[in-house]
């Protein structure tokens, strides 16, 4: 067995490039080893320049294929490009499927290409929850965009709007997408939106049926200084990919004013958010009295939120160790 090396000493090689430093950096932080927190607090300091496009969609809609495309195309205009694959986990094991890796396995030999798999491991939002902590390690990387590809919209699954530059939500023909569109809020977190699989005859129809709805949407909110456009592609085809890596290039410029500062700020909140509920659940788990109130509230001695307020209060007079 190999020494190990602290994850402060990681970061020096990570920065170069160094895959084995970048993989071991991204294990202890989806592990959520304490160790690696402090690791994590340097990386955060020194990132920052990445663009971090988000890609969600139902699922069936030809997301992790849409990815693969498009990581060759801006592999073409010679950028270097990160893939964060949030997998559906086990509900044995608690392991990711990879199901998305695998799907894009011809890209593993290109070395400005890097693609790691996330299991969910119930996360809410359909985000792991180390998942901005990688996308910090791949950032310092060099690597010019980073993908984070969500396991599907949902009614909560709208972090990934949160935690990225560009939002990038993919419907197909066929699939009531616009009715799910509306159900999940779609409408609002889209910066892009992508109708997949328009080698269909049916495609055509949901392209028109979108752009009414979005036209209908802007007109009844407030003026935005940036309108998603609709996008067809076909990876079948291979066509519509280099619009769709245009458009993105097109929002991240739009991003260089107020509404780009606002952006950066939503996307710190929701960083401080998702660390202080890590903290929280990590606590609540070890709490050795956690099985006693349990035992309370299973008699009715006492309620769900009696107890749950018993507990933060205890919380909040200890010190948390990160």
């Amino acid at each position: 067995m190999g020494t190990y090396v602290p994850s402060k000493e990681l970061i020096g090689p990570a920065s170069a490039g160094e895959t084995w430093a970048i993989a071991r950096l991204i294990t202890r932080a989806e592990a959520g080893q304490p160790e690696v927190r402090q690791a994590i607090g340097v990386i955060y300091r020194k990132a920052g320049r990445a663009h971090v496009i988000g890609i969600t969609g139902v699922p069936g809609s030809g997301k992790s294929t849409l990815v693969g495309k498009l990581v060759r195309e801006l592999r073409n205009n010679g950028l270097r490009v990160a893939v964060v694959a949030i997998d559906p986990s086990s509900p044995y094991s608690g392991g990711s499927i990879l199901g998305d890796r695998i799907r894009m396995a011809d890209l593993v030999l290109d070395p400005d290409v890097y693609i790691r798999s996330m299991a969910t491991r119930g996360a809410v939002g359909g985000m792991a929850h180390a998942a901005l902590d990688v996308v910090d390690i791949l950032d310092i990387a060099g690597f010019d965009k980073i993908i984070i590809e969500t396991v599907g919209v949902g009614q909560d699954e709208v972090e990934i709007a949160k935690s990225s530059h560009t939002t990038v939500v993919v419907s197909a023909p066929g699939l009531g997408d616009e009715i799910q569109a509306i159900k999940a809020g779609i409408l609002e977190i889209a910066d892009v939106h992508v109708v997949s699989k328009c080698d269909r005859s049916d495609a055509n129809r949901t392209i028109i049926d979108l752009k009414k709805m979005l036209r209908d949407g802007l007109n009844a909110g407030p003026a935005r200084s940036w309108n998603p456009p609709v996008i067809g592609t076909s990876s079948y085809e291979e066509t519509g990919i280099a619009e769709l890596a245009e458009a993105l290039g097109k929002h991240l410029n739009s991003l260089a004013g107020e509404s780009g500062e606002a952006r950066r700020n939503q996307i710190s909140t929701f960083r401080l958010k998702k660390a202080a509920e890590t903290l929280m659940l990590e606590r609540l788990r070890a709490e050795s009295d956690f099985e006693e109130f349990g035992q309370r509230v299973a008699s009715r001695e006492t309620d769900p939120y009696e107890a749950a307020n018993a507990l933060v209060e205890k919380f909040s007079t200890e010190k948390v160790h990160v």
